[in-house]
Formats: structure tokens, sequence, C-alpha cells
């Protein structure tokens, strides 16, 4: 019984390219528009309740308690014990958050170890 190694179909890059634009470019949206713009930010600790404050809120408590970067490394972990493509989409997507919302350490190793997931003994040829 031969284990089958782990490759990843077109459409499964193609997914993972989407889910990767996406979530950096939520993350750049929050980082640049919601946590640095002066205006919005005085305006959320002023006590404005719309959605951007609420989501700006969110975001800042969890990468002040580097969730976004341990979250990414657990999973990349994972993902290099047991290659799967669920593991890679949710550590691309904590990797993204991880390294646009300043949990650059610990989302720049998850990245690494996403990467050396790819890295498999090539299958023995007979």
């Amino acid at each position: 019984m031969t284990k089958k190694p782990f490759r990843l179909t077109p459409y499964q890059v193609q997914f993972l390219i989407v889910v990767g634009f996406v979530t950096v470019g939520w993350a750049l949206y929050v980082r640049y528009l919601a946590i640095e713009f002066s205006t919005v930010a005085l305006a959320c600790d002023a006590g404005l309740q719309t959605m951007i404050c609420k989501a700006r809120s969110l975001s800042t408590s969890l990468f002040k308690n580097s969730v976004f970067g341990i979250v990414a490394l657990v999973i990349a972990t994972l993902n290099l014990m047991r290659p799967s493509i669920v593991l890679l989409t949710l550590g691309v997507v904590a990797a993204g958050l991880g390294i646009v919302l300043y949990n650059i350490v610990l989302a720049g190793l998850a990245i690494g170890l996403l990467i050396l997931g790819f890295a498999r003994p090539a299958p023995a040829t007979a």
C-alpha cells in the first residue's frame, strides 16, 4: 500500500489564488482604510458603531494577541504533517491576514512551512 503524493489540480491552484487575493485584499482594506486612516480611527475611537469600526476593533484585538500568526503557524504545521487542500486553504487565509495585519514573523514562518509541505520525496521508480 503506497501513499499517493500530495499534488494540487489546476482548479485547486486557481481556487487558492482567488482565496489568497481576496484575503489579502480584505486585510489591506482593513489596515489602510480602517486601522491607519486617521479620520476613521478617530470616529471609531469616539464611539461610532459601524461595520468598519467593528471590523477594526476585532482585527486590532486579534493582531495585538498574535492570533493570526499563531493560527497560521499551527495550521501550517498540521499541513506539513498531513497535507490537504482544506489545511492549505486555511493556512493561506491565516498567513495572508497575518502578513498584512502586523503578525509578520509568525505568518512568515507559516508560509515557509506551507511551502515546505510540498517537499515530499519522489516516488521510487522501478
